[in-house]
């Protein structure tokens, strides 16, 4: 069974335009982020998963660059455009992740692919995600292939279509999901990239951590802030973007957007 991972990203954010290919430690954060993905011993391939907009260009530029896939599809049918980048890779699970995070654990994605693969019984849904005791920025969401055609094919809803993932963890009922908690709460920490104070912190993280352990994880980030507390205080006024209640019942709830 063949592992993906795909990595949604875009150029026209509307809050931080171009935040993908913005600059910390040397690298661009999209390609900060496929170097971490790389470490994450359950993925098996990457693709990078842009528009057919021009501006969109410079992503399929970078991703060439860095020698892993690029799919390019419809803007706005973020579904349809994540089944082909998953196909194109030949992947029989996929695992999401978006291009505003570039903190991605490889840990974390080993974990939640760990999760889906373990489960008994099987499921066709796993993330670290619902509910929320990550930091924002560290969201993984694992799905197999069967259950995101059938998405693909049957999901009218415009939102399904934006957002993904969705149509399988709204209905309980038809696809089996699983979770995978962090060991305490951790959602005070936001390390996601929408506006310019996020790019401000994620820069220091890099560029502190990078020179010393290239391999590090959420742990050490969580050190680093702890011994640079007014780090945090960088980013604290930025509300995160909410998604729409998304499964009736569970009090589960997202956040972020479909590619920023």
């Amino acid at each position: 069974m063949t592992v993906a991972a795909v990595i949604q990203a875009r150029m026209t954010s509307t809050r931080l335009p171009g935040k993908v290919l913005l600059r910390a430690a040397g690298r661009e954060m999209l390609a900060h982020q496929i170097d971490r993905v790389r470490r994450a011993r359950s993925v098996e391939a990457i693709c990078i998963a842009t528009t057919t907009n021009a501006d969109d260009d410079p992503v399929a530029a970078l991703a060439g660059r860095e020698g892993v896939a690029v799919f390019r599809g419809s803007e706005h049918d973020v579904l349809g455009r994540f089944v082909g980048a998953a196909g194109l890779v030949g992947a029989d699970i996929a695992v999401r992740l978006t291009g505003d995070c570039p903190l991605t654990d490889p840990e974390l994605v080993d974990a939640v692919v760990g999760v889906f693969r373990s489960a008994e019984p099987p499921v066709d849904y796993a993330s670290n995600s619902f509910p929320r005791t990550w930091p924002i920025g560290l969201d993984v969401e694992v799905a197999s292939m069967a259950a995101l055609r059938t998405a693909a094919a049957e999901a009218d809803d415009p939102y399904d279509r934006e957002h993904v993932m969705p149509f399988l963890y709204r209905q309980p009922q038809r696809f089996r999901t699983a979770g995978y908690p962090a060991p305490e709460d951790l959602t005070g920490h936001r390390w996601t990239l929408d506006e310019a104070s996020d790019y401000e912190l994620i820069k220091r993280i890099l560029e502190a951590l990078l020179p010393v352990n290239p391999e590090f994880g959420w742990r050490d980030v969580i050190a680093l802030l702890e011994a640079h507390p007014q780090w945090r205080i960088v980013n604290a006024g930025v509300a995160q973007k909410q998604r729409r209640y998304e499964q009736q019942g569970s009090g589960r709830q997202g956040s972020g957007v479909a590619d920023d």
